[in-house]
Order: C-alpha cells, then structure tokens, then sequence
C-alpha cells in the first residue's frame, strides 16, 4: 500500500461511466416495470453506493477512505443503458477506483436482474455486453 500519511485531506470527486448493451425488448420491459425481479434502477442503485462504500475491501492495495456522497444516474438509450456514478470524498487519495467499482456493480447488477430475458435457447447471451467503462473525470478541490 501507498503511504499518504503526509498528503492533506482534500476534496475529491470522480465520476464513471459505462453501459450494458441489451435487447430491445428487455429495455421495453425495464421502461415499462415488467422486469420479475423487480425495480431494476433502484436495485442497481443501492448496489452501486454499497460497492462504492466496500471498494477497498475487493481491491487488495486501495486505502479505505470516508466518502461523503456516492451518485448514481442512469441513460436509458434504444439498445442499452449507460451508468454514471459519481463518488466524493474530503481524504488524502483519489474515489476513482470507488467511482468504477461502483459503476460496474450497478451494471453487473442490471446484468443479473435481466439475465433471464437476455439468454438465447441454449442459454447464452449474445447481445448482452458490459462496454466502455472508463473513469469520465477526476477532480481534486484545494
């Protein structure tokens, strides 16, 4: 692990984004509240905010860190769906990592919610793809 005894504590933002490329017909059912394992949005949610609060126990070297806002938004497109998490922090090190782990969550989340939709006959899932999650801006506040 880094040592960051010596940094100050600052305000830390960082935003992620991804989405889940699914089929029509399974972002009709999200839209309209046909999705059995219920409201897929508020789920994914508060999966998103808890993998944001427990990043430093899945990623070995990450330093724990107090966050002080975790943000969750979704875009709902034709053919898929985008996540944009946003973490804040007032520490000695960057949420980026926080702000990923938690844009993946919610999109593994929306994944497992739909799966049952998204599967072909042999139970495969060939238009379903998590794509594109990247860390969409880091700021540091002094």
């Amino acid at each position: 692990m880094v040592d960051i005894s010596k940094k100050k504590d600052i305000v830390r933002i960082a935003k992620a984004v991804g989405r889940i490329k699914l089929k029509r017909e399974t972002i009709d059912r999200i839209k309209e509240g046909r999705v059995e394992k219920g409201d897929v949005f508020s789920v994914s949610k508060i999966a998103a905010i808890l993998a944001a609060k427990k990043t430093s126990e899945l990623i070995p070297l990450c330093h724990n860190i107090n966050l002080t806002n975790v943000d969750v938004s979704f875009e709902i497109k034709d053919t898929y769906i985008e996540v944009e998490t946003t973490v804040k922090s007032v520490s000695k090190t960057g949420v980026e990592m926080e702000a990923l782990v938690s844009c993946c969550i919610a999109l593994l989340t929306i994944w497992d919610m739909v799966k049952k939709y998204e599967k072909d006959s042999q139970g495969q899932y060939p238009d379903t793809s998590i794509e594109k999650v990247i860390v969409k801006e880091k700021i540091k506040i002094e």
